[in-house]
Order: C-alpha cells, then sequence, then structure tokens
C-alpha cells in the first residue's frame, strides 16, 4: 500500500491502481463485525430479501417470511465505535395494507428513496410510498411473484419486470399502472429476473426449466439468445434442448459493467456467462449448496482485482474470486439458512439475512479500532480502580494536626 501511496505522490503510477488495491484489501478482511449490529424485528420471521437505496446508500430495505417491512438506516451520526442499525420504519404484517404471505423480493425505486417495491407468495406487488408507508399501486398476479427488478439506468423506461409461477414475465409500467408487456419463452415458473447494468433494454431470466434466457424489449420476436453450458456442444445427440443449468436456477446477477452475467442453479454451481456471445466462460467455483425452491439472492462486488461474488451457502456466506473460481473465504454467524445478502459498494460492507431472523453486518477489519476500544476502556476502568484503591487507603494524617 505505501508503495501506491508513494507512486501517486510521484505520478508514476495511476491514482486509480491505489483505489482498487484498497477497495480489495477492504474486500478480502471482511469479517463479522465486532461492533456494529443491526436491530432485529422478531416479527419479520426469516430475512428473504435486502436492498440499499442508490441514492443515498444509507437505508436497508428489508422483506420477511411473515410479509413484514422493515427500513433501518445504516448512517453512524453519533461517530461511535459500537453502534446498532435502528429501524426507522416497521410494516407488521399485521397492517391492513401489508402482503399476506411471504415476502420474496424487496427494491428501492433507483431514482429516488420516496418509493420502494416488494413482491411476494401472496401473488402481489406493491408500490409503496415510503413518507405515508401505504401502496401507491398494487398489481396482482395468477400465481406466486417469486421475483421481481426494475433497472438501474433506465431512462427511457420505468418498467418493473416480474418472475412468477407461470411461466410468462410480465413487465409493469409505473407510468402507465398497468402490465404492458408479456414475455414468452420459458417452459415452467420464472424464479428469477433481473435488469442488464450496461443497456437498459436487456433483461435476464432464470426459471424452473433450467433455463436461462435474454431478452431484449424493443423486438417481439422472442428471447434474444438462450444461454447453453454446453456452448452448443450437446452432451448427447438425444439432448438438443439448451440448458444452462441441471437443476432449477433460482439467481442471477450482472456484474457492474453488465458484459457479463452470473447465475446460480440448484444444480449446486455458478456458471459465468459473457453476455455479448452468449457463451459459457467455464469457471469452476466447485460446489456451492442450493436445493431452494425459491429466488436466492446474492451480490457481487465491484472495483476490486479480483471482483467478488458473495453466494448464500447453507448457514455461511462464500466468497468467491468472479473470474478465477477460487473460494477465497467462508464467512460463518448465521444459524440458519442464509437467503440473501447484499453488498455496499461505497463502503465495502456486506449485509446477509436469513431464516434465524438475523440481518448480519459484516466489515473490513483493517484495523483494530473496536479491540483497541476495548483495551482502552479497560485500562481506564483499571485505572479509576486503582485510583479509588489509593484514596481508600491513603493516610490523612499531617503534621499541621500537631
Amino acid at each position: 500500500m505505501l508503495s501506491f501511496l508513494a507512486g501517486r505522490e510521484s505520478g508514476s503510477t495511476n491514482p486509480f491502481l491505489l483505489r482498487r488495491a484498497e477497495i480489495t484489501r477492504r474486500i478480502f478482511s471482511l469479517d463479522l463485525s465486532k461492533h456494529r449490529d443491526v436491530e432485529r424485528i422478531d416479527s419479520l420471521g426469516g430475512i428473504n430479501s435486502l436492498n440499499i437505496d442508490t441514492i443515498e446508500n444509507r437505508y436497508l430495505l428489508s422483506g420477511g417470511s411473515n410479509g413484514g417491512i422493515v427500513i433501518h438506516d445504516l448512517e453512524n451520526f453519533q461517530g461511535e465505535t459500537k453502534f446498532t442499525c435502528r429501524q426507522i420504519c416497521h410494516i407488521p404484517n399485521s397492517d391492513n395494507n401489508a402482503h399476506r404471505k411471504s415476502i420474496e423480493t424487496v427494491q428501492w425505486y433507483p431514482l429516488d428513496t420516496g418509493l420502494f417495491t416488494t413482491s411476494g407468495t401472496d401473488k402481489q406487488l406493491k408500490i409503496w410510498d415510503t413518507n405515508t408507508l401505504v401502496p401507491a399501486d398494487t398489481y396482482s398476479f395468477d400465481g406466486i411473484v417469486y421475483s421481481h427488478h426494475m433497472s438501474p439506468i433506465a431512462t427511457k423506461h420505468s418498467l418493473i419486470a416480474t418472475g412468477c409461477d407461470k411461466s410468462t414475465i410480465k413487465l409493469v409500467d409505473l407510468r402507465a399502472g398497468s402490465s404492458t408487456q408479456m414475455l414468452k419463452g420459458h417452459k415452467a415458473a420464472v424464479l428469477c429476473v433481473q435488469w442488464s447494468t450496461r443497456d437498459e433494454f436487456i433483461l435476464a431470466s432464470g426459471s424452473s426449466d433450467n433455463g436461462v434466457l435474454l431478452w431484449d424489449i424493443r423486438t417481439a420476436k422472442g428471447c434474444l439468445m438462450s444461454l447453453d453450458q454446453h456452448n452448443g456442444e450437446a452432451a448427447s445427440a438425444a439432448n438438443k434442448i439448451k440448458t444452462a443449468h441441471n437443476g432449477r436456477v433460482n439467481g442471477l446477477s450482472f456484474t457492474a459493467d453488465g458484459l457479463h452475467l452470473v447465475t446460480f442453479g440448484t444444480d449446486s454451481r455458478l456458471r459465468l456467462w459473457n453476455t455479448t456471445t452468449g457463451k459459457n466462460a467455464l469457471v469452476n467455483y466447485g460446489n456451492i449448496e442450493n436445493d431452494g425452491r425459491k429466488s436466492i439472492k446474492f451480490s457481487l462486488s465491484s472495483g476490486a482485482c479480483p471482483d467478488v461474488i458473495f453466494v448464500p451457502d447453507d448457514s455461511n456466506l462464500t466468497m468467491l474470486d468472479l473470474h478465477g473460481g477460487n473460494q477465497i473465504k467462508t464467512l460463518r454467524g448465521h444459524y440458519n439458512q442464509v437467503n440473501c445478502c447484499v453488498f455496499h459498494h461505497d463502503r465495502q460492507e456486506l449485509y446477509s439475512g436469513g431464516n434465524d431472523r438475523n440481518v448480519l453486518v459484516w466489515l473490513p477489519q483493517t484495523d483494530h479500532a473496536y479491540d483497541d476500544f476495548l483495551k482502552t476502556d479497560s485500562k481506564t476502568k483499571d485505572k479509576h480502580s486503582f485510583t479509588k484503591r489509593i484514596a481508600a487507603t491513603t493516610d490523612t494524617w499531617s503534621d499541621d494536626d500537631d
């Protein structure tokens, strides 16, 4: 790190290298925080989905298996070493406007924290007004809504893609207030959807039919491409159907530059795809336990070298080299199945939620601020104790008393 600082000062190295090195160092040192936690709300049940707003990068939105919704403030205004992220909004499942069953996906409106969206197994997608905590609009579907997503970069449309129990993807237009388009191509339930981070008209979807489809919503000709794990070389002559995994595809995420797509299947495999060619990059990540029948929310870092995949692995989180496939480390802290995680790109922090009803905080352990705090606190207490002992045994006699 000192060499990067010296190089930046002398102008011999690109300042970007220092930033990338520091981001990488912080990500690789992530561990369960000793001094920060998130206020627990037992009425939420298991935590199924987490999302951090992209405007202030301050508010953490959570959706639970009991249909409840909570917003936590991540900002530490007091500057205290030991800090709890307190809830600032809570919509319990007893609220008349709340979801009646499990919430599967939550997301902030990308352009304003005044709105957020939720969907779940009660077959509804709700658009919430953050100020009043009342739905501004509600959309009902024929089946369970496993996943929904709004484009983080869209300027020419305001569509919400929804993956449902049916084989079709419905696009809901916030401006029109209705479902304006249906995408047909899958043969079973659509478990996960996500818009490209590079092109606002490109959408990816994963299904129980083992397939991953890329869509260009501007065309009516069907899907843009179907991803093939064998890159066109079928395992057998009889196998002519393109599949991305040998099991349900219940997780996917674009890289920050949109050039690659990571998919997760119940064959316990992660796969990396080139979004331009649709080719499988054939990166071996090993076995990552996944037998879920619902969407799994994993997260990707950005700006590091190498970038990292954070993926739920039973009761743990596994960190993997995005392009190399090597396992970097395992994050242990949950007591039950981990369902979701979200990476804070500005601070290089990770938040995870699971069936143990906890939201855990994973922070870079690049310094020992908390350990130093404990040592200082301990020394202070010892000093006070010593002073009290001295005071108690001090002889108050003086020569003046003679």
